[in-house]
């Protein structure tokens, strides 16, 4: 995709080509337009720009040249200009419905004809589609967002105006990472976010974290995706050391520049297992310590019930997935919202998988995805090859130690008084079988009680029946958790032993906390 350079390179080609018609798709309107006016003052270029609150206006001098602000009067004085002189170039910046036939799209087309017969040129900024006969008399160019060279090289310039000013803390590691936090906003809004930090009299290194932040607050009300607000002292995971043995050789590579290696970043993990061993709160505890902002996908709410309108919803999401980066994307029971592809008679579901593959193999946005599932025979196949999710890892129920690990997690948290550790290794013996969610279900009655009693006032044996009360799902379901441990080798285990390991157990390693 062309950069600041590239387009630079191709408007200036145009404008000495006298392309009568040119489509500038952009929606940084003022970054266009500061490239035009290089140009104009570098090639001396006759540059002329129409916009509802000055209407036409010389861009080297300034000048407004005509006291009718509207746009059909700023075409009639485009003509006029056409007809009396030659190489000017005319730039509209706010032109609506011309996306299809009507008679501002034809007064366009006949002043494009005008411009060709005299040698000048138009210029419509715009991030609309153009009406098809309109756009095939000339050209048109795109206008990405800033890449990261062209981030790093703003964040730069701009700073660089406050050295001895401020302290300011950032090196070339920093600015690279800045630049790839600001990567996917436009250049105004990264030097808006900038100019915050600078108020506060200091740029620290610490600012990076509070720069995601910042970038994040941008796309709060965009719809598409829920933003889940993340509290790191709920979003304790116990176990899981090869899962997070391995999310910790990830992250420094999440915003690290692969451009040099031809790489792109970590694209994500899928996690199945058990239900209740802390795969969703993996999702959090991830985004959580990575410092990270979290977005869910719900692809159930994806559907819709008219044509098309599916495949677009799940597009807008995933693109605003792409322009909040770097973040955490959580999939939470992928399984219920892309199982069934080639059996629905609409198709829409197989459209929607492919949707979601081309993306998750081609994008090179820093969107971490972390998907979850209890079952993944009912996904599509190709959604488990290699080059999709970076790794699939299985989550079981824990074995002792790190049942003790999570029971003393939440006795933590929820009571005010030390538990003797007689006591806690009595409520590891009684929770064998428990998932994770059966541990804090259990902990989470003996803090109702303290709350009601005071905390010094639980009796031990209030404790141990409440760990009897919980009837697992080992218990209730076993044939379900055996159907799912069946699916143990065709991931790594979380827990970070072998699968030799994991089938010597009678059960298994995992989760949460």
């Amino acid at each position: 995709m062309p950069n600041g350079a590239e387009t630079r390179s191709l408007v200036e080609s145009y404008l000495l080509a006298r392309i009568p018609f040119v489509t500038a798709r952009t929606v940084e309107r003022g970054r266009f337009l500061e490239i035009l006016g290089e140009l104009a003052v570098a090639r001396t270029f006759d540059v002329k720009v129409h916009t509802l609150s000055q209407g036409v206006r010389d861009v080297r001098t300034r000048q407004v040249l005509s006291d009718d602000k509207s746009l059909l009067g700023a075409l009639d004085l485009a003509g006029e200009m056409f007809q009396s002189r030659s190489n000017v170039t005319i730039v509209f910046t706010d032109v609506q419905n011309i996306g299809d036939d009507n008679e501002v799209s034809r007064r366009f087309a006949d002043l494009a004809t005008l411009a060709e017969e005299h040698g000048g040129c138009i210029v419509v900024i715009t991030s609309e589609p153009v009406w098809k006969p309109l756009q095939r008399l000339g050209m048109s160019i795109t206008l990405d967002l800033p890449d990261v060279d062209e981030m790093r090289h703003e964040v730069v310039t701009f700073l660089r105006h406050y050295e001895g000013a401020i302290p300011i803390e950032w090196g070339p590691a920093e600015f690279d990472q800045a630049a790839s936090i600001l990567s996917g906003i436009t250049k105004i809004e990264a030097l808006n976010i900038l100019s915050t930090f600078v108020a506060k009299k200091s740029i620290a290194k610490a600012d990076l974290v509070a720069l995601t932040k910042a970038k994040d607050s941008i796309f709060s009300e965009l719809a598409g995706l829920e933003r889940v607000v993340l509290n790191p002292d709920e979003n304790r995971v116990g176990g899981l050391d090869g899962l997070r043995q391995w999310l910790d050789r990830k992250r420094p590579l999440l915003t690290a520049d692969l451009r040099s290696r031809g790489m792109r970043a970590p694209r994500g993990v899928l996690l199945i297992g058990v239900p209740g061993c802390g795969k969703s709160l993996s999702a959090k505890a991830i985004a959580s310590d990575w410092q990270l902002p979290l977005y869910r996908l719900d692809l159930g709410s994806v559907f819709g019930a008219y044509v098309g309108q599916s495949e677009n919803r799940l597009r807008e999401a995933l693109a605003t997935a792409d322009s909040v980066s770097p973040c955490v994307l959580w999939i939470d029971e992928i399984e219920k919202g892309l199982a069934g592809a080639g059996s629905d008679s609409t198709g829409v579901t197989t459209r929607l998988v492919g949707q979601f593959l081309y993306w998750l193999q081609e994008s090179r946005a820093r969107v971490f995805v972390v998907a979850t599932a209890n079952d993944v025979r009912t996904l599509p196949q190709e959604l488990l090859r290699s080059g999709r999710f970076d790794d699939m890892f299985f989550l079981d129920l824990p074995e002792p130690d790190e049942r003790r690990q999570i029971i003393g997690i939440y006795l933590r948290k929820y009571l005010s008084v030390p538990v003797p550790e007689e006591l806690v290794a009595e409520l590891v013996d009684r929770s064998e079988g428990f998932a994770g969610s059966d541990l804090h279900a259990a902990v989470t009655e003996i803090g109702y009680e303290a709350i009601r009693v005071g905390d010094e006032n639980v009796p031990f044996d209030f404790y141990l029946r409440a760990f009897d009360n919980v009837v697992p799902l080992l218990r209730s379901a076993p044939e379900r958790v055996e159907e799912i441990r069946q699916l143990r080798d065709r991931a790594i285990p979380a827990s970070g032993r072998t699968r030799a390991q994991e089938k010597a157990g009678n059960t298994r390693r995992v989760v949460l906390g």
